[in-house]
């Protein structure tokens, strides 16, 4: 399990680059992003290697976010895995807020999971270590 911050910028120019640079100049490493801007709020999803240290950059930064904890699998790189996860998920009643990819390579694809219920998750996928 990991934790992912959504935070809420302005949507203008710079307001990702310097968000990305408050994170690297504490030598926080992103590990999964995604931003999206909406009239005049943007919206950045991240997952990095340090949520202690990334609460305190976004806190000290006067920023607007919220944080939940997110679920880490690997799924195999075939057609059809994506499909059968996210079944099992729902055919449990888990309903899935948020997906990252994390790393795709040969062994597999790497996915962060933000779920309503991480407990109830947590036996019906498989957690990368």
């Amino acid at each position: 399990m990991t934790t992912e911050f959504q935070v809420r910028l302005a949507n203008r120019p710079g307001m990702l680059a310097t968000l990305a640079e408050q994170v690297s100049s504490a030598g926080i490493n992103i590990e999964a992003l995604t931003a999206y801007g909406v009239d005049e709020d943007g919206v950045v999803h991240l997952v990095t290697d340090d949520h202690v240290t990334t609460r305190s950059v976004l806190t000290r930064a006067g920023l607007s976010f919220e944080e939940r904890t997110v679920l880490v699998t690997i799924l195999d790189h075939r057609p059809g895995s994506m499909a059968a996860m996210s079944r099992r998920l729902a055919d449990s009643g888990v309903n899935i807020e948020a997906v990252y990819l994390l790393r795709s390579s040969a062994e597999g694809l790497e996915f962060a999971l933000a779920v309503d219920d991480p407990e109830l998750a947590k036996t019906k996928i498989t957690l990368a270590r």
